[in-house]
Parts: C-alpha cells; structure tokens; sequence
C-alpha cells in the first residue's frame, strides 16, 4: 500500500503529529503504525498526567516553545472534545538554604517565558495553602494541571481516523528501505510505502533514526521511574503539586507528590536505569539492550559523573525506608506504611556519545525520515505544538 506519509509510533507525538497533518492537509493519505495492539502503552500511558507551565526549560530552546505554546493548544482542544483536566497548580518548595537561589532562578527563568502569574511564597503564605510542608522558600506556579493523556491521545486517534488516516496496530517495523526514493516499511504483517517516513519510536526511536541515515550519533537510555501511591487517608496532606528544587545538571525532578485527575496521589518518581527499553519492573532484563546502554561512551561518562546521584536513586529503588525519606524532606508527616505500591515509566532520554543528556528535543531530517528522537517531558503537555513543528517539516517535502 503506498501513502504520502507513514507515521510511526503511537504515543501522544506520533498521534498528534499525524492528526495535525491531516488536519492542514486532508486527503492527504497517511498511515499510522504501532508494534503494540493498544494506542499508548509506554511512555504516553504511563506518565504522571501533569500539564507542565513551561517553568524549567531553558528560554528559547525547543522544550521552552514548544511547551509554552502547547499548553495553550492543548487546553483549547480539550475544551472543544470535552476531555477533563484540572489547572489545581503547583508549588516548588526549598527545603534547605542552598537551594534559595536556585529557586531564584527558576523563578526568573518562569518569568522569562512568560509564566507572569507565578508568585513567590513566604513561610506563612506556603504554610497556609500546603499546611503539611516543609519549607524555606517557595514559588507557585498556578498554570499546571492534571489530566489523562490517554484519553487526549485517543481523541487524536479519533480525528486521525475521521480524516480517512489509517492506524495500524499490533504492527512493528522490522526494517525501512529505500527503493527508487521510495521508503519500504517492512512490519510483521506487511509493506508500506511511502514519500515520507515520521519517526515518533520513543524508547526505540534511535534504532528506527539508524534504518533511515547513518548520521544518528546517540542513544535512547531507559529511565525508569517508581511510583508509591498515598493511601487514601493520608490524601489531605497534600492540596496542589508539590514539588522539590530540581538539581540544575540533572534531568529530572525530583521525588514530588502528583495529584491524579481520576483521582489519588502519586509519590515520585525516583530515576534509575531500567535494565532494558521497556523495563517498568527490577525484574525485567535485556542483556542486549542493558549492554548497549552500559558500553554507550556518552552514558559511561554521565555514570563517572554523576554516579553519587545515581547511587542515591538506585538505593530509593530498593528501600522503601530511603524513598520515604526523600518524601519526607517536603512532608515530614509521610511514615513508610502511608505508601502503597504504584506504578512505573520508563522515560527515553536521548544521550549523545560525548556524555551529554540531550536536554532539548531532538528532532533531526534525514533524506527518508523526519525523527523525533528525543521528546521526554515536557513532550505530553507539547504534543500539539511537536505535531504542529514536525507537520510544517513534513508539508514542505511533500
């Protein structure tokens, strides 16, 4: 079957870059294909559900823009397909005095992107609206939500089919050839063809950049992330967001405590090297992929780095007592039996080979593909804005 362009990958990027291709160009023939039998499955369906402000990112950079003006498309389409979400905001509190000016400059940083709402808090204001903190300082930043991704997802798939695109599921791409400036996507099931080939694999999105240029010089490192859950009585101690001072150098938040829009409160999630791409349990192990990351020089050299760190969540991962204490930090109330078990991520973080975790989205073209290969978060919250960015690439080839 021949198409103008093949999407593959069904998470939030791959759906809603092809729902916004088809809405600027109907008629246009696409197909959507994805290796599992769901939409979703991976890092869409297993993330914490935030709407994120746009507070972190460095101003200008693609994860700035992107988010920025993805958070307003995306609440504009939620209330237009009536998908529920919830802007209860956040608060980004410090615990100890090194901390204070970092927390300065993350709130210089949200007012550069244009976050104008946010508020820093004394003692006594954060005291009165998260009564059960701890804290030296803090900010609030009242644009985030909570929402189910999922569910915004499976209204993209919706529009993809109501535009005549095709979703094909339960279909992994073995291989993509190129046969007279044609692209052949080989799956399990058939062959595709197509002028253009948009690659949104996620954790295997590196591996599918290779099949389409040999330029592609990093690699997907699987984070997982653990979640507890508070048991329900122990709800009340949190009212917003809470979250800690992220370290600067390292890629991730925090340990912090997410409310749910179906309701619950999440604890986490700590980030350890999952032991292979789609690792969401200790007990799931790929050699292969476990020693591609190992032997990967740009990892070995973020190990050498910041092996403390790694050290500290590898050890919260294991013991209940270390990961309750981490929580503790914000509320010192939390006691190790107010945790039940919840679920896990796994996070692909793009790495290149001299050591750096990329901290922007990466998104590159080759003379086959468009790939996106590195879409963490914020990618969820800017999904519509990624699609509306790719879409306008993809338009100009077609």
């Amino acid at each position: 079957m021949k198409y103008n362009v093949v999407v593959i990958g069904g998470g939030i990027v791959g759906l809603s870059t092809a729902y916004q291709l088809l809405k600027k160009k109907p008629g246009l023939k696409l197909a959507l294909v994805e290796k599992e039998t769901v939409i979703c499955k991976h890092q869409t369906g297993n993330n914490s559900g935030v709407i994120h402000s746009g507070l972190y990112y460095k101003p200008g950079s693609l994860k700035a823009k992107n988010c920025i003006n993805g958070y307003d498309m995306l609440l504009n389409f939620c209330k237009e397909e009536g998908v529920p979400y919830e802007l209860c905001g956040k608060v980004v509190v410090a615990t100890d005095d090194f901390q204070k000016p970092l927390l300065e400059n993350l709130y210089n940083r949200g007012l550069e992107n244009g976050l104008d709402q946010i508020s820093k808090l004394s003692i006594e204001e954060l005291k009165e609206i998260e009564p059960h903190v701890n804290g030296i300082a803090a900010i609030k930043v009242p644009y985030t939500g909570i929402i189910d991704y999922t569910a915004v997802a499976e209204k993209y798939a919706e529009k993809i089919r109501a535009f005549g695109g095709e979703i094909f599921l339960g279909e992994k791409v073995n291989d993509i050839k190129e046969i007279n400036k044609i692209s052949v996507i080989e799956t399990n099931k058939q062959n595709l063809e197509a002028d253009l080939v948009i690659n949104c694999g996620g954790l295997y999105s590196d591996k599918l950049a290779r099949k389409t240029s040999e330029d592609v010089d990093l690699k997907i490192i699987p984070f997982r992330g653990e979640y507890f859950k508070l048991k329900p009585e122990k709800e009340y101690l949190v009212k917003h967001l809470i979250y800690p001072v992220p370290d600067p150098n390292f890629p991730f938040l925090g340990v912090h405590f997410t409310r749910m829009i179906n309701g619950g409160i999440e604890a986490g999630p700590n980030a350890v090297l999952a032991f292979r791409r789609e690792g969401y349990k200790k007990s799931q192990i790929h050699l292969g992929e476990l020693m591609e990351s190992l032997m990967w020089p740009g990892f070995q050299k973020v190990a050498m780095k910041y092996w403390r760190t790694g050290f500290g969540e590898m050890y919260r991962s294991f013991s209940k007592a270390a990961f309750t204490k981490a929580l503790q930090k914000l509320i010192p109330e939390i006691q190790e039996n107010d945790l039940v078990d919840g679920g896990a991520g796994v996070r692909a973080q793009a790495c290149d080979r001299t050591g750096g975790l990329l901290d922007d989205f990466a998104i590159f073209e080759s003379e086959q593909a468009i790939n996106v290969c590195n879409a963490p978060s914020p990618a969820a919250t800017s999904s519509l804005s990624i699609g509306n960015t790719v879409s306008d690439l993809a338009l100009k080839r077609i």
